[in-house]
Order: C-alpha cells, then structure tokens, then sequence
C-alpha cells in the first residue's frame, strides 16, 4: 500500500476517497519533485502517510531538501540540508467557513506539491546566516568581516560635523 512516484513535471495527486470512507484506511507516499517558484533548491523529497484514524482523515510526512542561497549578511553560498515536517487535518465539508485550520479537498484529491510548497516556504527562517555569528559586510568598503576586519575609518556624522571642526582647530 505504498506509493512511489519520482515526478519532476506532473503535480502529485492523492485521491482520499477511499481513505475518506474507510476508517483505519491508509496510504503512504514517497516521491521527489522541484517545487514551482522556489529558486533555493533543485528537489524536494517528501515521504510520509495519509490516515483515516476514527473519521479523522491526516496527513503526515517529511519533506527533504538541500536550501541552496546565499547568507543575508555576507553574501557568502550557504547549502544546508533541511527538514520540514508536514501535518495537517483534511476534510471533505466545512460547517465553518472562517476555519483556517484544516485543508479542505473537496474533490476528494489531495495536491501534495503545493501543500508541501506551501510549507517549506513558511518553515523558511526570516534570516539565513552562513554561521550564527556572521559579521557580514564593512558598510564602508564591503570587505567581508567574517575574513578579518578593515581599515575603514567610519565618518562623522554630518549633524556632528561643527563640534568636530571645534575639536580639530583646538
């Protein structure tokens, strides 16, 4: 009961019906993709199960990939291997339609790309560091700090410059 797909062009489709009616029904899932619009990586992994566990239908699975970009601060590549965990409640109906809390397949189809899209971008952290104590770039002459420091003398701010005219001529 496992299925296995390698697809790089279709979208990966579950079809739920048969989980949906059956509780106790489950199908597991492993296959590789490139996720439309996500420049940062080359193949996504995803490897996981959808369950019908008394009348409640979840999916649950891990998506791999290599985040391939460059550090927020230096410039410097970053290539570090990345797990994201997928896990959400689906549901054929909703009674409330301000409920954002469960995914809603009403054809009974699940599309895993873009769920599993839609996750690794929010997973993404808000900064992206080549190591947690990057120094980045001098401001002055971009030199990269993390290779030792510069020679750069920082300027006098213009609002500041009269009192450092009154200190000069002293």
């Amino acid at each position: 009961n496992i299925l296995c797909v390698s697809l790089t062009r279709y979208v990966m489709f579950i079809e739920l019906e048969p989980i949906f009616n059956n509780v106790g029904n489950s199908k597991k899932f492993s296959y590789s993709f490139v996720p439309d619009g996500i420049d940062f990586t080359d193949n996504v992994s995803v490897e996981g199960e959808v369950v019908n566990n008394t009348d409640i239908v979840s999916v649950k699975a891990v998506a791999k990939y290599v985040l391939k970009t460059n550090c927020d601060r230096c410039g410097a590549p970053v290539e570090r291997k990345t797990e994201v965990p997928i896990e959400h409640i689906l549901i054929s109906r909703l009674n409330d339609e301000d409920n954002d809390e469960f995914i809603l397949v009403e054809d009974m189809k699940l599309d895993l790309d873009s769920l599993v899209r839609e996750d690794i971008i929010l997973a993404l952290p808000a900064k992206i560091l080549c190591r947690d104590d990057c120094k980045g770039l001098c401001q002055y002459c971009g030199k990269n700090l993390n290779l030792g420091s510069c020679s750069c003398k920082k300027p006098i701010d213009p609002r500041l410059q009269a009192l450092a005219d009154l200190l000069i001529d002293e």
